[in-house]
């Protein structure tokens, strides 16, 4: 039986350890490079208006009916689904946090700088470029080990405890996700679609060429089977 203190007993069940491994420096720019780049990916997607990624259709049902920007919608809902966690028995990173709140403000500033996208060939190169944009950030803020998003631990602690793949569960989380998110009023389009098919090709591809080296934290599960 440990002989640590409670508190840190407590810290070490919740949190990934260690929270920052070397080299520092790198795997903090890569995160936060991959997170700002992965939110203005999502902005894409929404001013293409050919249909959003499955979690931000549910963002953005949220904000149609709160008054809240999308990115303030993406927050609540990762720290509401960050609280799922404890049954599943997840652990938080520094990457998880950070997943949950840089994402949302990049996408409220890229939606705030980014014009209005007219005509559809335009619309199409935006979705377009906002699906390989969120590969490749994918696989830089996964490559970094710091800790899985909240809705990358939902799905592969809900794996884990039942007997269920991870593509199963993500199927069925994302399906029911876009579905409440189409009745509130969220864009589900043929770029929903596409997103769902490309991302899990475009990380892979990415994530070896970006992936840190050196221990990687104990339960990251991170990989790139899923969005943020």
């Amino acid at each position: 039986m440990s002989t640590a203190p409670r508190p840190i007993r407590i810290a070490r069940s919740v949190l990934l350890h260690p929270l920052l491994p070397p080299p520092r420096p790198r795997r903090l720019v890569q995160l936060y490079a991959g997170l700002s780049a992965f939110g203005l990916g999502c902005a894409l997607l929404i001013s293409s208006r050919l249909g959003a990624m499955p979690w931000d259709v549910l963002h953005q049902g949220l904000a149609l009916h709160t008054g809240l920007s999308v990115g303030a919608c993406s927050i609540l809902t990762a720290g509401a689904v960050m609280l799922l966690w404890a049954p599943l028995r997840q652990r938080v990173g520094l990457g998880t946090v950070s997943n949950a709140v840089v994402v949302g403000l990049a996408v409220d500033a890229s939606l705030w700088v980014l014009p209005e996208v007219e005509g559809l060939a335009a619309r199409w190169a935006v979705l377009v470029a906002g699906i390989l944009l969120t590969g490749l950030a994918t696989g830089a803020y996964i490559g970094a080990r710091l800790g899985p998003g909240p809705r990358d631990g939902l799905m592969v602690g809900l794996a884990a405890r039942t007997r269920l793949s991870v593509r199963t569960a993500r199927t069925a989380i994302e399906v029911a996700v876009v579905a409440a998110g189409a009745l509130l009023g969220g864009t589900v389009g043929v770029g929903t679609l596409l997103f769902a098919v490309a991302i899990g090709p475009l990380a892979q591809r990415a994530l070896p060429l970006l992936s840190i080296g050196g221990p990687e934290p104990a339960e990251a599960g991170s990989g790139p089977h899923e969005r943020r």
